[in-house]
């Protein structure tokens, strides 16, 4: 289980758990709840290329739905690396995927992340 240092679990991608942290961000009441949604859903899929892509996808679109031009575009630069960082193996876990953190560097996942990620695997 992803603790607020370690990210999220094993290799085994939990697809219910990603499902429920997009859905989350669709729902969500504010902004700012929909990225919290949205880096949670980040620290659970980004192991894996396509749930990666839709995770950094939805960004885009909620940063353009936001006019936070700065977040689109570095949404825009994490769309063209995630397909190079699978074909190297070089993900930084935990990291939750936003354009105001480096898309380089592994991060403790942050707690509020982690509470989401244990909710979402509990539905």
């Amino acid at each position: 289980m992803a603790t607020s240092t370690e990210p999220a679990g094993d290799c085994r991608f939990d697809g219910a758990t990603h499902a429920q942290l997009i859905q989350g961000a669709k729902t969500a009441t504010s902004a700012e709840q929909a990225w919290l949604y949205l880096e949670a859903a980040h620290v659970v899929g980004q192991l894996h290329v396509k749930p990666h892509l839709q995770t950094h996808t939805q960004m885009l679109k909620l940063s353009l739905r936001t006019r936070d031009w700065p977040e689109a575009m570095g949404q825009v630069m994490r769309l063209a690396l995630v397909p190079l960082g699978h074909l190297s193996g070089r993900l930084p876990l935990g990291n939750p995927g936003r354009a105001t953190v480096s898309a380089f560097e592994p991060l403790p996942v942050r707690p509020e992340l982690a509470e989401l990620i244990t909710r979402a695997r509990s539905h």
